[in-house]
């Protein structure tokens, strides 16, 4: 991988191919559902997470799904701030999540279609707005996080009191869960309808490479949004790198956490790794910068960089120690493309809306994915034979 990579890198260098127009060309693409858009809402790990699930069951010819993810961020925020609750506010209560949140919730709670809880809809919008929400539940969990009574009121029930409350916080501005709905004419429970889908949460792995434990173990990634400490398999980024191609070649599709906060990941649609030491060309780091720009600022945005850094299994855990990467955004990775020099790049398909030049799609060159990527999940079977067996499965 490395020998091409520096092979493209030579013809570019020596082109003088240093900012260009990228046109890109189709590798090997899977089947995706449509763009959705998480708006002012902190649930990218709810939105990757399902469009990976949607896109399995299209694998699995099983038809095309849209589920609602409100459902899941609902069961999920009372998860977490009973979490909160008992560890006395060391874990976080927070918007943000974990891929295996979804994996979790919904073989305990189930899935619903989108059209039982729409975003928005309970304060007459189309997309979500969590930034009251959040005001609101934030302040609730902390008061009793931290302890600020005597003690825990309970219901007659013997049920404090608070969760009740925080449940009628998030029935209110998430809309209530339902109990049965109807669904092509036939009707289901939540659990029903994921157990009808042929679905098996423990089909999948999550997948990460750090050399703070050993390879080929699993351990829980030390980030705030793991607050259910779910384990991950800890592999060499070499091979780690290996499972991506595989698995796209396979046929799978691929639930990515990565950061995006570096200046190299273009809200264009581009993510480069620029290497700044060779002076390359470098991008805006500000979601809302970029959709904020001009037409003509937009246009004269810096091309993404020829040159860029290939990193390696030491660079990543400094990066990782230091805070430089850290569990930005969930987006699922779902084929490969070649730009017009023959570098590879993984078809990305991200929850901002149609955003970008390629309306809501990206192109994330390897050599970001090898730097950034915090954590994956795939279907065990998308493994290459040879680590599968390394891990047990």
């Amino acid at each position: 991988m490395k020998k091409i990579f520096g092979l493209a890198l030579g013809l570019m260098l020596a082109t003088g191919a240093m900012a260009q127009d990228l046109e890109f060309s189709v590798v090997k693409e899977n089947a995706i559902t449509s763009i959705k858009n998480q708006n002012q809402a902190g649930t990218c790990w709810c939105y990757s997470s399902l469009a990976f699930i949607e896109s399995e069951l299209l694998r699995m010819n099983k038809g095309e799904y849209d589920f609602a993810e409100m459902f899941i961020v609902h069961n999920t925020y009372l998860d977490r701030a009973e979490k909160a609750v008992r560890t006395h506010g060391d874990v976080s209560f927070a918007q943000g999540g974990s891929f295996y949140d979804v994996l979790y919730g919904m073989e305990k709670f189930g899935l619903v279609p989108e059209a039982e809880m729409r975003p928005g809809v309970m304060y007459g919008m189309e997309l979500s707005n969590h930034n009251e929400l959040s005001a609101v539940s934030d302040a609730v969990v902390a008061a009793i996080a931290e302890g600020r009574h005597r003690s825990l009121q309970v219901g007659p029930d013997g049920q404090p009191l608070w969760k009740k409350a925080i449940e009628a916080i998030h029935d209110v501005y998430l809309g209530v869960r339902p109990e049965k709905f109807t669904y092509n004419g036939k009707e289901y429970t939540p659990k029903s309808f994921y157990e009808s889908l042929g679905l098996d949460a423990k089909d999948y792995v999550s997948l990460t490479s750090y050399t703070h434990h050993p390879f080929y173990e699993s351990f829980a990634i030390e980030i705030p949004d793991n607050w259910r400490w779910a384990e991950s398999y800890n592999l060499p980024i070499d091979e780690l790198m290996q499972v991506f191609d595989n698995a796209i070649m396979e046929g799978y599709t691929v639930a990515w956490g990565s950061d995006v906060s570096e200046k190299g990941f273009s809200r264009q649609g581009i993510a480069t790794m620029p290497d700044e030491a060779k002076g390359a060309d470098l991008q805006g780091s500000d979601m809302a910068k970029w959709l904020n720009l001009t037409e003509d600022e937009k246009k004269s945005t810096p091309k993404p960089a020829a040159i860029e850094k290939w990193c390696t299994q030491e660079e990543r855990q400094i990066a990782y120690d230091n805070w430089e990467t850290t569990d930005d955004h969930g987006m699922l990775i779902y084929g490969i493309a070649k730009d017009q020099n023959g570098v590879e790049y993984y078809m990305v398909k991200n929850s901002w809306g149609e955003a970008g030049t390629y309306k809501g799609h990206w192109y994330a060159s390897k050599a970001f994915v090898r730097y950034k990527t915090m954590n994956i999940i795939v279907h065990k079977d998308a493994l290459p034979k040879n680590i599968r067996k390394k891990l047990g499965l």
